[in-house]
């Protein structure tokens, strides 16, 4: 790929990858490297954080679920050392409950396996341009004060989320709800007491209704909307 075609990569930013499967993260490098960005990969949790690659500009794309310590964990510590590197949460089916807590604590993004490769792009190129925007006001900005440990609030929706949102019914936010719980379609209508089929159709007209292409978009969204999540 010539380099007039990849206007995304920043050679002073790099992408940093965090997953203990060698499969996985040798997949991410040859992507990202293709696409143009720097990348540096680390298989264990503390081998990402006891380098030096937390102080440096950039953002991390970390698996959610690994056996020394989990994404989540990942993200508590960079907030505690005062890092404020945007975070990318890369999770398993059935993980959309830990990627919705990762988003809570200020992730900014989560993508699901399998990939699709642009919506991983898509999700990198967001979060390098937080780091690239965060590097330029720390550049300009007096030092600054105690770094608190509550995690980040997420940002506020826009008012074309919520004017999708009040278009739905009663029936289709409370399977949105369950949705963001990360519940399937046959436990969502378990707890509604509805026909699997009945879900599927709700889900499709909520999909439709948010215009959202994919199950992390429509997750998003309601986070940023203040949706709570079904049994909570």
């Amino acid at each position: 790929m010539p380099a007039d075609a990849m206007p995304t990569a920043d050679s002073d930013l790099t992408v940093f990858i965090l997953d203990d499967d060698d499969a996985i993260r040798d997949s991410l490098e040859v992507l990202l490297e293709c696409a143009g960005f720097r990348v540096e990969s680390f298989s264990t949790p503390l081998g990402f954080l006891e380098s030096g690659a937390p102080s440096r500009p950039g953002c991390l794309l970390v698996d959610v679920r690994m056996p020394q310590m989990s994404g989540l964990d990942v993200q508590e510590r960079l907030t505690r050392g005062g890092h404020s590197m945007p975070v990318v949460v890369m999770t398993g089916h059935g993980d959309v409950p830990l990627a919705v807590r990762a988003m809570k604590a200020g992730a900014v993004d989560f993508v699901e396996k399998p990939f699709e490769e642009e919506a991983l792009l898509i999700a990198v190129r967001s979060a390098l341009a937080l780091a690239r925007a965060a590097d330029s006001r720390t550049a300009d900005a007096a030092p600054p004060a105690a770094v608190s440990e509550q995690p980040a609030s997420p940002p506020a929706a826009p008012p074309e989320i919520l004017d999708r949102l009040a278009v739905l019914t009663p029936r289709e936010l409370d399977v949105l709800r369950w949705l963001v719980a990360g519940k399937s379609n046959k436990v969502i209508a378990f707890e509604l007491s509805i026909s699997p089929r009945t879900v599927e159709i709700h889900r499709a007209r909520v999909m439709e209704k948010m215009r959202a292409d994919s199950l992390p978009t429509l997750v998003r969204m309601a986070i940023a909307a203040g949706v709570v999540p079904g049994g909570g």
